[in-house]
């Protein structure tokens, strides 16, 4: 599994600290809404293209593995 720190950043100076993938702007909470409303990966990543699906699958299953401690 790919370490959470090159996938997730946390900058005052980006989006006021919001996680976002790295190397982006695209907050980790965008994939979760997109695919909660029921949009499928595929969609989210023609949307924001910024972001690897190596990056949003790695980020939604550690979402999934630690979701009791978020």
């Amino acid at each position: 599994m790919t370490s959470t720190s090159r996938l997730v950043h946390s900058d005052p100076d980006i989006l006021g600290g919001t996680p976002v993938f790295v190397g982006t702007r695209v907050p980790i909470k965008t994939l979760l809404d997109y695919l909660e409303a029921g949009d499928s990966l595929d969609e989210f990543l023609d949307h924001f293209p910024s972001v690897s699906r190596e990056q949003a699958s790695a980020s939604y299953n550690n979402f999934i593995l630690f979701d009791d401690e978020i």
